[in-house]
């Protein structure tokens, strides 16, 4: 992985969209509902104010418009800072 974040920020791996037919129907991506769960891939170092509790390989929820999406190399992915977070799942 080339992507390092700075500061208090996380890449996010976000799971695929669930693919929903109806009765032969084709749900196109632009209507499908935004992942809210995710594989941390990498994380800061967090800043003075604030430690860097998340970790690599955590899976993670997050909020529906938290962060930006970053396209590299073709894979899509969302950087956000770890407050964004919402829990870690266990």
């Amino acid at each position: 992985m080339n992507i390092r974040p700075l500061g208090d920020r996380v890449l996010i791996e976000p799971t695929a969209a669930e693919e929903v037919t109806m009765g032969g129907i084709i749900i196109p991506d632009s209507a499908k509902e935004k992942p809210l769960k995710g594989t941390v891939l990498a994380v800061g170092n967090g800043t003075k104010d604030e430690e860097m509790v998340l970790k690599k390989g955590d899976t993670v929820l997050y909020g529906k418009y938290a962060g930006s999406e970053i396209e590299f190399e073709g894979v899509k992915y969302i950087m956000m800072r770890q407050s964004d977070v919402l829990a870690v799942i266990d």
